[in-house]
Order: C-alpha cells, then sequence, then structure tokens
C-alpha cells in the first residue's frame, strides 16, 4: 500500500468551480486529507449537467469529505472554527468580500489555529484590481493569449480552463514550499491571483513580441508555432483521421520527405526557404498525407522517425495501449455509473489512489466529521434539525435523464 507524502495533514477546502478544488485534488492524490466545506446549495459544479455533476466536478473532487455547513450562520461558522482547530491548510477561492464575509481571511484563521497554512486563490493579486472577481477566460483576456485565438474572427477563450488549473498547481506548489518552510506568517499566508498566473504562464509570449519588436521595429507575434512553422500542423488522411506533424526543423523536413516519397527540393531545404513559400510546402504536406489511408501514412512516419500521433477524440483517448498501460487510470462507480479517471503522473509520491473514494454526496461526510471534531451526536442532530449543516440524501438521483420518446410531450 503506498502513503503519500503529504499522509497525515488535512485541508480544508472551501471551494468552487476548478482552481481551489483542482488544488485540493493534488494535495489528495499526494496523501493528504481533504475535507471540502460546501453550502447547503452545494458549490457550482454540482448543478452544471442536467441539474447534476460536472466532469469538473467528478474529476477534482474524488477521494474528499464533504461537509456541508451553512457558513452564514452562528452555528455553522462554530462547526467551521472547531474544524479549522485540528486542520493543517485550508485552501479557498471564495470572493475577497465573500471570505471577509464568512471569516475565511488569513488573520481571521490564523486567530483560531496559529500553525495553519492558508492559502487563498482569487482574481488578481495585490494591484488597483485585488477586490475584483476573474474567471479562467478573463486571465486569458488581460493576459494576450486569447488576443489571436480567433477560429472565427473574434477573440475566443481556449476552451480547457488550463489557467484555473495552472493556479491550483502554482497553489499546491506554495503549500508544499510552506510546509517546508520556517512557518513565518508571511510564508504561511499565500495568495495566488489567476491574474498574475495568466502572466506568468504567458512568459515566453511577452518576451516573444519584445524581442521582435526591438528586432523588426514592430510587435510582430505569431498567432502560434503552427503558423509560423510550415508542416507543423494537423493534416486529414484519406480514411478522413488526422495525423499531428512536428516538423521543427530541416532534418524534420527530410525525414518526412523520405517518408512520403517525396522529392527532395533543393528550394525548400531549409526553414527560411520553407517559410518564404509557406502555402507551396503546406500543400505539399497536406496532398502527401491525403493520399494516404491512417494506417499506411503512420507506418511510413514510424518508419523514418518521424514525430506524429493521431488526434483523438475525447472518447477515444483513455483506450489507447499507452493511457492503459501501468497505473494511469483508475475505475470507479459514482451515482450508478461507471467512470475511469487519469490519476496524477507521479508514481511513488501519491497515497493509494487505487481504492480511492469516488466524489462525495453533498453532505456525505457531514455527520461523521462533526462526530470527529467533537459534536455529540444529539449536538449534530440539533445542527442538521437547525439548517446549519446538511447531510447527504443517498436516494436522490443526481441527473436528470433526457425523457424517452414516449414521456416526451406530444
Amino acid at each position: 500500500m503506498k502513503i503519500g507524502v503529504l499522509a497525515g495533514k488535512t485541508v480544508v477546502e472551501l471551494g468552487s468551480m476548478i482552481a481551489a478544488p483542482f488544488a485540493a485534488h493534488l494535495l489528495n492524490q499526494l496523501g493528504a486529507e481533504v475535507i471540502k466545506i460546501e453550502p447547503p446549495a452545494g458549490e457550482t459544479t454540482r448543478k452544471l449537467v442536467r441539474g447534476g455533476p460536472s466532469g469538473s466536478y467528478i474529476a477534482f473532487n474524488r477521494g474528499k469529505r464533504s461537509l456541508c455547513l451553512d457558513m452564514t450562520s452562528k452555528q455553522g461558522q462554530a462547526a467551521f472554527r472547531k474544524l479549522l482547530a485540528r486542520a493543517d491548510i485550508v485552501l479557498h477561492n471564495l470572493s475577497p468580500s465573500a471570505a471577509r464575509k464568512l471569516g475565511v481571511t488569513f488573520d481571521a484563521c490564523n486567530d483560531i489555529n496559529p500553525n495553519i497554512i492558508f492559502c487563498h486563490i482569487k482574481g488578481y493579486g495585490a494591484g488597483p484590481l485585488a477586490e475584483q472577481v476573474a474567471s479562467n477566460p478573463i486571465a486569458e483576456a488581460a493576459t494576450g493569449v486569447m488576443y489571436y485565438n480567433r477560429p472565427d474572427g473574434r477573440p475566443a477563450r481556449l476552451g480547457p480552463s488550463y489557467h484555473d488549473q495552472f493556479a491550483g498547481c502554482y497553489a499546491a506548489i506554495a503549500i508544499l514550499s510552506a510546509l517546508m518552510s520556517d512557518r513565518s506568517d508571511e510564508r504561511r499566508n499565500i495568495e495566488i491571483g489567476l491574474y498574475e498566473t495568466g502572466l506568468h504562464i504567458a512568459a515566453r509570449d511577452l518576451l516573444g513580441v519584445q524581442l521582435k519588436s526591438q528586432l523588426l521595429g514592430r510587435p510582430e507575434q505569431e498567432p502560434s508555432a503552427e503558423f509560423s512553422i510550415p508542416g507543423y500542423g494537423a493534416y486529414e488522411t484519406r480514411d478522413g483521421r488526422w495525423i499531428y506533424l512536428v516538423m521543427l526543423t530541416d532534418d524534420h523536413w527530410r525525414k518526412f520527405c523520405a517518408a512520403l516519397d517525396i522529392a527532395e527540393d533543393p528550394d525548400l531545404a531549409t526553414l527560411r526557404q520553407r517559410r518564404a513559400q509557406r502555402p507551396e510546402v503546406e500543400h505539399i504536406v497536406a496532398r502527401a498525407i491525403a493520399e494516404c489511408d491512417f494506417d499506411q501514412a503512420i507506418a511510413r512516419l514510424e518508419s523514418r522517425g518521424v514525430g506524429h500521433t493521431e488526434v483523438l477524440p475525447l472518447d477515444r483517448v483513455l483506450e489507447t495501449p499507452q493511457a492503459q498501460a501501468g497505473d494511469k487510470v483508475t475505475d470507479f462507480g459514482f451515482a450508478g455509473y461507471e467512470f475511469q479517471t487519469p490519476e496524477l503522473p507521479l508514481g511513488p509520491l501519491l497515497g493509494d489512489v487505487s481504492d480511492s473514494l469516488p466524489p462525495p454526496l453533498l453532505g456525505e461526510h457531514t455527520a461523521q466529521i462533526l462526530r470527529d471534531i467533537g459534536y455529540s451526536d444529539a449536538e449534530a442532530a440539533d445542527l442538521v434539525g437547525s439548517g446549519a449543516a446538511v447531510v447527504a440524501d443517498p436516494d436522490r438521483a443526481l441527473w436528470a435523464k433526457p425523457k424517452t420518446r414516449a414521456e416526451a410531450p406530444g
């Protein structure tokens, strides 16, 4: 049995959507116990798909314990303070105003537990926007990522909430660093801005445009590597599948031409030449791939060591032999459905994720956690009876199923 490096540590998470839940998910996979405090209505991702949990909730809350408290009530606040006194880490992504209202600030938490590691993932760090709320697409728009992503001519978000997940990663790194530190107030009071996370992610492109501005006298920026290097991108085979090619160097180009029986053209031998004749190169590559069925193209590319992979739809990703090899995915059941989830790829550093719990029902562990922090059964029942705490209803269906044709109104 694997014991994660954070075994014995307790994390109190007040998270919603992705950033804080993802950070707590990482800590949980490293062995920490995560107690997720949710309001009576549950956190947002519990209700995003047909009235029930979304993929985000299922993926990033697996293995946590759910304590459902009304933190606006005196009884709920008292229970929170009792829990916090026994915890090692508190982590949240509440808005600054909500954090103050609910008493989830560093000063308030530090008064209860002078050794607590406190982490607040918020929209913006120090500065004139520090009190404003921001989300993943706001960070993309404000840090330059969105400007050049224009699938229909209009700036658009990338799709996956990578900035939220990066912020969660940075939070986990900061928390691990604080655990190893001298535990000064400064090092235990962690603030991660989504905007500042976006700035750091964009560093390569921000410095690249500065370089171009000084070399060329104008702020030129390519939308992506695909547009700056011909032959680098996705191409469709004769049987309708897609192959992604990586051709960064002249050697890559020579290998590709040899694999697809393309006569070497001295006028296209260097990257500078190919960039100058981009449309012709793209036509050559696209036509060569389009003349092959997928299996034939793959065999030829592999024979010459050309960098490539199939562009896979999501429903096929976990079916591949590479995904299924080793302990990369875990099977689990939840609310009558079966799932496979990828694991954090850190091997022996992880806890025992093979038997990890499914994501909790809302308030599934409320009664037990209240007992753990000193409430008697009668006191816990009073808390639930008053509405300050909520316990799970295991019989409630989580998702509304689509109506059959016979059930649909005529």
